[in-house]
């Protein structure tokens, strides 16, 4: 692996539109944003937490967490990101930028993402899962979940919430996950620090507007966006009813211990 410094930046913001302050709710008697700094912060050179928030920031505080307070009208969780690194980031060649809502980001695809690094020309990276043909053609469209078509070079062509690509004479349900292994998009990104200030700069695309996808943007302007590959299951806590799921997968990984 190159000698890159990797600073790692969890955006949370409070006023989420389906779920607010959710990187509060308590998970397992924990907060959300607490699961997700003590999942990364042994991983990487640093870690710290980007908020606009000063309930958030107490949180991360308590726990002994670092904490940089942004700006309230960042569009997206990027932005943010570019305004930390600009605020903390001096000496840091790549930054991971993990969701706050990820609670059950796994060590193994921190490290997959850091590794994408070993080639000196990758600008972004980022990570995808492959869908089993167990998981169904409900769960294949969920616009909730974008896909991804990868090249020969581990490069993402495209992003969709649409399923892509199109099965053509397949009849289209659960055959379709039977014909063709489709990538499911793992919201995690990293990029570099240079990088990250450019396409923070770049206005929005077609693309990114139509799908509400802002990697969208990048690819539309020519930057490379590498892809690693995870096998494992992560669960975002985007509403109620998914920090509802987040605990009961909990409970049943206790019954197993």
């Amino acid at each position: 692996m190159n000698n890159y410094k990797f600073l790692a930046i969890i955006p949370a913001r409070y006023a989420s539109t389906r779920f607010p302050a959710k990187p509060l709710a308590l998970l397992d008697n924990k907060p959300v944003i607490q699961h997700v700094f003590e999942k990364i912060v042994n991983c990487v050179d640093k870690t710290v937490v980007a908020t606009d928030n000063q309930l958030i920031a107490d949180v991360v505080n308590g726990f002994a967490g670092e904490v940089v307070m942004t700006d309230i009208n960042h569009r997206s969780g990027t932005d943010r990101c570019k305004e930390a690194l600009d605020i903390v980031g001096n000496g840091f060649d790549i930054v991971i930028n993990v969701q706050g809502d990820e609670p059950f980001i796994h060590y193994s695809q921190i490290q997959t993402i850091k590794k994408c690094f070993d080639d000196d020309n990758v600008q972004i990276a980022t990570l995808v899962k492959p869908f089993a043909p167990t998981d169904g053609f409900k769960t294949l469209e969920n616009p909730n979940s974008p896909k991804v078509v990868v090249n020969a070079n581990n490069e993402a062509i495209l992003f969709s919430r649409s399923i892509i690509p199109f099965v053509r004479g397949v009849e289209r349900g659960d055959e379709w996950l039977k014909h063709h292994t489709f990538f499911k998009h793992i919201g995690i990104y990293a990029y570099k620090a240079d990088v990250l200030r450019q396409i923070t700069s770049l206005p929005q695309s077609d693309l990114e507007i139509t799908e509400s996808l802002e990697q969208l943007r990048w690819i539309q302007n020519g930057y490379h966006i590498k892809v690693g590959y995870t096998d494992v299951e992560t669960i975002g806590i985007d509403t109620p009813d998914d920090l509802r799921k987040a605990e009961e997968f909990i409970k049943k990984q206790k019954n197993y211990e």
